[in-house]
């Protein structure tokens, strides 16, 4: 058949092949297939707070995005919010995460 040089060269080339694909795709993908306006700008991204106030505002931002949600979840249920007790699903989902 082709002999020992022939299956070095195939095994060669079925090694390399996918190597350099992802080298040519994956060198400077933005100068290669440039795409207009497809990474974001810095002032679009998120800003990682490292103040403590920064870091407390963003905490308490959170926490009411969350109790914002769950008033519109419980509304939509047709129960009430009661921050002093929880309701009986919230009640069964930590019973089961234990």
């Amino acid at each position: 058949m082709g002999g020992l040089n022939l299956e070095v060269f195939k095994f060669g080339l079925y090694i390399m092949f996918p190597i350099g694909l992802m080298y040519y795709v994956g060198t400077d993908p933005g100068n290669r297939f440039p795409i207009p306006d497809w990474w974001p700008k810095a002032e679009e991204g998120h800003k990682i707070p490292h103040d403590p106030e920064e870091l407390k505002r963003e905490v308490l931002r959170m926490k009411a995005q969350r109790l914002e949600a769950r008033r519109r979840r419980l509304e939509a249920e047709g129960l009430e919010m009661d921050a002093s007790k929880p309701d009986a699903k919230s009640a069964e989902r930590f019973k089961a995460l234990k």
